[in-house]
């Protein structure tokens, strides 16, 4: 070898050297799931899944946002009869929405995704016209949700009573075998943003005088069955739960998050279950960021397993909050709407393409769902 080779070759292993490092690009070992970067598409309402049915035109949506090794969230979907909150959103319930899901989850495996079916009740976030006979929705109260200057109304629901609690923990069974059926990897129990887990967590909702009422251990003790009890019949490994305690969605706050959140995690500690997805302090209501001295750290260091955080995450952030430890994986909700090869992006640290908010929620098979650009396909 001459001297110059030698010179040429060890310029070559310093620019190999130099490389950056991109966190979110690094790979993690998701219990047996072997991700190929920390990247997650968080579950987002679609409203397209037309009589509480997923349609063929999900299987596009989700296939473009699938990378080899990349988690996929779906969307909410309804455990029951009872837990529909608003239109066009699926259910996994009954026999034609497990067969619609199917070839759904097919093509996320063909591309070598995967993918977790979010499993969901909406309890109070609901009305008359999405309930069975037109009855009211069921909550932890009798309380109706309270929202300051939302035209959205929602009726007083109907307070669960102490012994119809265990059939709808049955519900999220009976929805966990039907993912799994389907042919989903898991499922993520929507512990969250004010749906009817949430009304049972939070003591600003919550009211009851019952075991599932008053002290914090009594609050979580409803959430907390349905982890376990899904986690018995699917397996632990493939559960997940996702956890927002700082927030006051759908008027559902609490006076301690932090011991709530810290609570919870020490207990999910206990059922052993593979995720805790938790939605960021700074997003105390749905769509914007206030300044917070709350931090999720707590909660990381409370929980054993795979920590995902959400919430307003862009690149830079995503990426310092892996590279410190904060999280293992970062769910990215509205770029990744907009940007079906948001990986890829934040590889090259290309340009975004912007959101959309007013084809959020129409029902539009294409128009704001699967026809936001590719990079090579940008002008």
């Amino acid at each position: 070898m001459t001297n110059n080779t030698m010179v040429e070759e060890a310029e070559n292993n310093k620019v190999v050297e130099r490389k950056e490092v991109i966190p979110l690009l690094t790979p993690f070992n998701m219990g047996k799931f072997n991700l190929s970067h920390r990247i997650v598409l968080a579950p987002l309402t679609r409203t397209r899944s037309y009589n509480f049915v997923a349609q063929s035109h999900a299987a596009l949506y989700y296939s473009q946002r699938t990378s080899k090794g990349g988690l996929l969230i779906g969307e909410a979907s309804g455990v029951s009869e009872t837990a529909q909150g608003y239109p066009n959103t699926p259910g996994i319930w009954t026999r034609e929405q497990v067969e619609a899901w199917k070839p759904i989850v097919r093509v996320v495996h063909e591309k070598g995704g995967i993918f977790f079916c979010q499993l969901w009740h909406a309890g109070r976030v609901s009305n008359y016209a999405y309930q069975p006979g037109g009855q009211p929705p069921i909550s932890s109260t009798n309380k109706p949700v309270q929202k300051e200057g939302s035209s959205t109304k929602y009726p007083p629901p109907r307070r669960l009573r102490t012994d119809e609690i265990p059939k709808i923990v049955n519900d999220f069974i009976m929805a966990a075998k039907n993912a799994i059926e389907a042919g989903f990897d898991g499922v993520e129990i929507h512990g969250a943003n004010g749906y009817l887990l949430d009304q049972f967590l939070k003591d600003k909702v919550n009211d009851r005088d019952d075991k599932y009422g008053g002290s914090l251990e009594n609050r979580c003790r409803f959430p907390l069955k349905v982890v376990k009890a899904v986690a018995d019949e699917i397996g632990a490994n493939k559960v997940g739960v996702r956890l927002s305690p700082f927030a006051d969605y759908c008027d559902c706050g609490d006076s301690d998050p932090q011991g709530l959140g810290i609570y919870m995690a020490q207990s999910l500690n206990k059922l052993g279950i593979l995720y805790c997805h938790v939605i960021e302090p700074r997003m105390h209501t749905m769509f914007d960021q206030s300044k917070t001295n709350s931090s999720l750290l707590p909660m990381r260091k409370a929980f054993n397993g795979t920590f995902i955080v959400a919430g307003g995450y862009n690149r830079s952030e995503g990426n310092r909050v892996i590279a410190s430890g904060g999280a293992d994986l970062v769910a990215y909700g509205r770029l990744f709407l907009a940007n079906p090869d948001l990986p890829k992006r934040f590889e090259l640290n290309a340009e975004l393409n912007k959101v959309d908010r007013s084809t959020f929620y129409n029902n539009d098979p294409v128009v704001g769902y699967t026809d936001y650009p590719f990079l090579e396909n940008d002008s």
